[in-house]
């Protein structure tokens, strides 16, 4: 099944964006913010990283750096699906293993994705891995911006929710959990990373599955995987998450970060 260190990351990049158009492309501390993921990402245990995407122009930025980038279609109605074109168009077998590594990350720990890597390869008969780090806040609670995910003994998905599952049945309302905060100290509420590892033979499959009905509802694509009886490891993260850039306040806040090229803000 392969090792720890023969995974691929891949990092998504689409020019469009409803929210900040031309994204991957703003500047952060002189480089585009993808060559940031593209970095962080190369100073992972990834065997190759590789840039998808459907813009001439990210791929003009990238190639003078030396990143590997493949060109893909431009209607792919998600990032997974995007990923199932690239393991096509670079022959892979189907037990290698992919690590979509979300272009708007710039400060993405490069351990969490090996870590995410390492936990699929730990379990065989898992088509993805995933993270989730725990909730210490009522708002992230209670925030539908904020997926949930319940998980088993063995660390598999039971669910993924945007909303405030498990639900405390004595504590049942945002002013009981205000009341008492005590009720967070547990890692029964977790919240999901949009960190991904996949198999390549699962990429195949999911790509000619419609969305399916709690898919739909939720609008969390991992559903659709849970659907169709596939499992999903989920670790706790080894170190936190920072946030990535979907507005221009989250590209401020990095671009600060980033000014001394320090990521973590450090003098």
């Amino acid at each position: 099944m392969g090792d720890a260190d023969s995974f691929i990351a891949v990092i998504p990049a689409r020019h469009a964006s409803s929210r900040l158009p031309g994204k991957p492309l703003a500047d952060i501390a002189g480089e585009p913010m993808v060559a940031h993921v593209w970095r962080r990402a190369g100073e992972s245990r990834a065997a190759r990283v590789v840039v998808a995407t459907d813009d001439e122009r990210i791929r003009e930025a990238l190639v003078p750096l030396g990143a590997e980038v493949v060109m893909t279609r431009d209607d792919h109605p998600s990032g997974t699906d995007r990923l199932a074109e690239v393991a096509e168009r670079l022959g892979l077998a189907d037990d290698a293993v992919l690590v979509n590594v979300q272009g708007d990350e710039p400060l993405i720990p490069p351990l969490l994705i090996d870590q995410v890597a390492a936990r699929l390869f730990d379990d065989p008969e898992a088509s993805i891995a995933t993270l989730a780090e725990p909730i210490s806040d009522v708002e992230t609670l209670f925030n539908p911006n904020a997926v949930k995910v319940v998980r088993s003994l063995s660390g598999r998905a039971l669910y993924f929710s945007r909303a405030p599952v498990p639900w405390d049945r004595e504590a049942w309302d945002r002013e009981a959990f205000a009341r008492r905060p005590d009720l967070l100290e547990t890692d029964a509420w977790l919240r999901h990373i949009g960190l991904y590892a996949y198999r390549v033979g699962f990429l195949a499959d999911y790509r000619d599955w419609p969305p399916s009905p709690l898919e739909r509802l939720e609008q969390l694509e991992q559903l659709r995987a849970l659907h169709h009886g596939h499992a999903i490891q989920v670790a706790l993260a080894q170190v936190p998450h920072p946030a990535g850039v979907d507005t221009e306040a989250d590209l401020a806040r990095v671009r600060e970060l980033l000014a001394g090229h320090d990521p973590t803000g450090g003098a």
